[in-house]
């Protein structure tokens, strides 16, 4: 029986995050370098191509380990997916070294395997709740921001004296969008907008 190779998988979402802190687990778990794949790709799109040949290489005995289980997928599904693709159908060791419990090489048998899946379902449920709720309290701060008057986005374009005068003609159909805005150097779309924040 072949002795099973071990890879470790890096990930950092932006190119401004620093990979460091997932290298310096690797090593202290004994991985080299050469063992080492490091992919610097959004968790948004999530079109990690490494990733994607790194699974090819894989084979059934090999481990791979990462430093925590959000490095496998962006959401609760797609980490149970990973999970299950790993694990069942490539019968690949999957070592998550911020949490003991999800090393699928330990207690092999029945209840061992339940345990970790529960472990994992629990972990990427609350993952998943944690982005839902940094969502939403994003959301809450921008709309108690908007109620204190602070305004988002680029101060509106100030209009010439005439906006008033043209507005009129195009509300009685005298003059069209386009022309008005072209007489006061803006866009039709900003002439538009503009009348509508006027009303």
């Amino acid at each position: 029986m072949r002795a099973g190779k071990s890879y470790g998988y890096v990930r950092v979402s932006t190119k401004e995050q620093n990979e460091e802190r997932q290298l310096i687990a690797m090593r202290a778990y004994g991985l080299r370098d050469d063992q080492l794949v490091i992919e610097k790709q959004s968790g948004k799109d999530f079109d990690r191509p490494k990733y994607r040949r790194l699974l090819k290489k894989l084979k059934p005995g090999d481990s791979l380990v990462v430093k925590s289980i959000d490095r496998l997928g962006r959401n609760y599904e797609e980490i149970l997916e990973q999970w299950r693709n790993l694990t069942k159908e490539r019968q690949v060791n999957l070592i998550v070294l911020d949490m003991p419990l999800l090393d699928s090489r330990v207690d092999k048998d029945l209840t061992g395997t339940l345990i970790a899946d529960i472990v994992l379902q629990l972990l990427s449920y609350v993952a998943e709740t944690e982005r839902e709720n940094i969502r939403q309290r994003q959301a809450e701060g921008i709309a108690a921001a908007k109620a204190r008057g602070v305004k988002f986005g680029h101060p509106p374009i100030e209009m010439p004296d005439e906006f008033d005068e043209l507005k009129q003609q195009w509300k009685e159909g005298r003059i069209t969008s386009r022309k008005a805005g072209k007489i006061l150097g803006v866009s039709y779309q900003t002439f538009l907008r503009r009348v509508k924040m006027s009303e």
